[in-house]
């Protein structure tokens, strides 16, 4: 793969381990490990690679478990000439590797409210193509515009109704990498949106076991979201209290474990491998079936090879 790969400004690493750059710090290694230097020079590497090569765009890892056999082709990870956050009238333009609490933070001191997005963990990427949300408002309910990078070099500007931004998805070309993306944000007295969201931290802090080891939600709610992923209260049902009925809160497997504070937390609580926590995670959805006859569907993704 040497002579095939192009020669970029930004760092090209060979066989990268990735375990220590996402959240649960778990998984091998990348073939190649790619931190385009800015957007041009990730277009002219994708434009020179051989299509043949794999692409895997990876944020900061916190939505992620990477098998232990790694990954195979170029991960693309995002640093820092994709983390600018500008705001102009009642817009705010953030780089995809722009941390969702900095945008949050950042908005609010200019007096516009992306609240919602203190308390999700992250970066602005991932943050879109899961139409991440909490709180009521959704990445959805705020996005206007994204730009990326297509797999074959090609700079795109989407605008988000064409994204069809649903439940924990969106409908991003195969291959591309965002790069940034454009919020409409509501007004707000900044003082007043600090204190909503030291609010929102205190709700999370009490609920969810922020001081471990996890990836946040491991299984998407199993029912009742709009097309636009908003929550339907009337047919409202969480996959957390599914887990619990199913006897599943703090079941351990090897290092890995349900969180007995928030049962949907999948935990590496003593150095566990991925192929042990993906494998809690499989024997939590059986569970599941068989007690309630729902189907969870993994919220964390999971790449790589065993």
């Amino acid at each position: 793969m040497t002579q095939t790969l192009p020669t970029p400004r930004g760092a090209l690493t060979p066989n990268r381990p990735l375990a220590d750059l996402t959240w649960l710090r778990v998984g091998g290694p990348a073939d190649w490990l790619f931190q385009p230097a800015d957007e041009q020079d990730l277009a002219d590497f994708l434009a020179a690679l051989d299509p043949a090569v794999p692409v895997f765009a990876m944020g900061v890892g916190s939505n992620l478990i990477v098998r232990d056999g790694g990954i195979r082709g170029v991960v693309i990870r995002l640093g820092r000439g994709f983390n600018s956050i500008e705001i102009a009238g009642e817009t705010v333009t953030a780089g995809a590797a722009a941390l969702d609490a900095h945008v949050a933070r950042r908005a609010a001191e200019a007096g516009l409210d992306l609240t919602f997005l203190r308390t999700i963990p992250g970066s602005i990427g991932g943050a879109v193509r899961m139409n991440a949300g909490c709180y009521g408002s959704y990445v959805a309910d705020h996005l206007v515009s994204v730009r990326a990078v297509a797999r074959d070099g090609g700079l795109l500007d989407i605008p988000a109704a064409d994204l069809a931004l649903a439940y924990r998805h969106s409908d991003l070309p195969p291959g591309c990498v965002l790069t940034r993306a454009t919020f409409r944000a509501n007004r707000g007295e900044p003082a007043e949106l600090a204190a909503k969201m030291q609010d929102q931290l205190a709700r999370r802090d009490a609920s969810q076991p922020t001081r471990d080891r996890s990836a946040g939600s491991t299984f998407r709610n199993p029912a009742g979201y709009s097309s636009t992923g908003r929550a339907d209260d009337s047919h409202d049902l969480k996959a957390w209290s599914l887990i619990d009925a199913a006897g599943l809160r703090g079941h351990r497997l090897g290092g890995a474990q349900m969180s007995e504070k928030h049962p949907n937390f999948l935990l590496n609580a003593d150095g566990a491998t991925a192929a042990e926590l993906e494998a809690l995670g499989e024997l939590v959805r059986d569970r599941v079936r068989e007690s309630s006859g729902h189907d969870l569907a993994w919220e964390v993704i999971r790449v790589g090879e065993p």
